[in-house]
């Protein structure tokens, strides 16, 4: 928890028993610990270096912890004055850039990221720093705004972000594809399927892009397209994928099925959404948990309310009829 004042595990579980004891010799606070003496040493040390530690002046060999509400509280000013410095330069280094960056260099206007931590930061950077919009096309089971590598899960669909998603129809073959899917339309993203994409690709505030350059057997690269008109092709690409892919509505983790106005049931229209995406009537019956016969009964049913004889003419009667949208 003291991570962010500068204390690793070790030095902050030595402050922790220092405070405890209020005062202890290194051998004792070491078997405490149950780390080596010169282990103990160096967390003492660095302690001491925070201001949360001291040497005893009465009894040489002996360590005294420093009051936690004044010790800490300095350590957190000083940490608050030089986030607030580093805003400060960070805001003056973005304006700076945006100067120069009036008429870049044609050079410039791409970079080469190389390397699959390289790669996976870069594209966490885009992601993170969106202020309004991420677009993408997916190819993988992993949604864009799903789990990184670090596992920060809660750092998805940042709020006010409008995430726009096209995914592979092979996704939702894949029960935790599905499950990733469900997870993304219950935060408010907006998810499209197609039955391929032709590469994957995200942009982020329609000025910034991130393009794969190698396969999955390959050393991993990738290349990152700032504003110029290579990027305005990628966002037509997106676009034109965009319009012609199919909306993809599920239930939500819990089994709920938002219900629409004037449409029919909710788990028909679940029904419907998976059989347009490219679903089969088993696939349909084993994700939402549903008999093959109770699936193909529905379909029917729906058949028979739109008053027609083939599938085909229901998908597109669902479409005339509002219960599946493209907008």
């Amino acid at each position: 928890m003291l991570g962010a004042i500068g204390l690793d595990d070790g030095q902050e579980s030595a402050y922790r028993a220092l405070v405890a004891l209020g005062a202890a010799e290194v051998p004792d606070l070491a078997h405490r610990l149950t780390l080596p003496v010169p282990q103990t040493e160096r967390a003492l040390r660095h302690l001491e270096r925070h201001g949360l530690a001291a040497r005893s002046s009465a009894r040489p060999g002996r360590w005294v912890a420093a009051p936690p509400g004044v010790a800490l509280a300095a350590l957190l000013t000083r940490q608050r004055l030089e986030l607030e410095q580093a805003e400060q330069a960070a805001a003056a280094l973005a304006e700076e850039y945006r100067a120069e960056a009036t008429e870049p260099a044609v050079h410039d206007l791409v970079e080469v990221v190389t390397g699959a931590s390289a790669v996976a930061h870069r594209f966490a950077q885009l992601r993170l720093g969106a202020a309004k919009e991420v677009c993408a096309l997916m190819t993988d089971r992993h949604l864009v705004s799903g789990p990184d590598d670090d596992g920060a899960e809660d750092r998805a669909a940042d709020p006010g972000v409008h995430y726009r998603v096209v995914i592979e129809r092979n996704v939702l073959a894949d029960p935790s594809g599905l499950r990733e899917a469900q997870v993304a339309l219950t935060r408010g993203e907006q998810l499209r399927v197609v039955p391929q994409v032709p590469t994957t690709l995200v942009i982020a505030d329609r000025s910034l892009a991130m393009v794969p350059l190698t396969d999955r057997d390959t050393e991993p690269a990738a290349l990152v397209v700032h504003a110029s008109g290579l990027l305005e092709s990628l966002l037509g690409l997106f676009e034109a994928v965009w319009r012609d892919a199919l909306p993809l509505r599920l239930g939500g983790p819990d089994g709920t099925v938002a219900e629409s106005p004037a449409c029919p049931d909710g788990t028909d229209l679940v029904i419907l959404s998976l059989l347009l995406a490219g679903m089969t009537d088993a696939s349909v019956a084993k994700h939402l948990e549903l008999g093959l016969r109770t699936v193909q009964r529905r379909v029917k049913s729906l058949m028979e309310l739109a008053g027609v004889t083939t599938r085909l003419q229901l998908g597109w009667h669902a479409y005339e009829r509002g219960w599946v949208a493209r907008h």
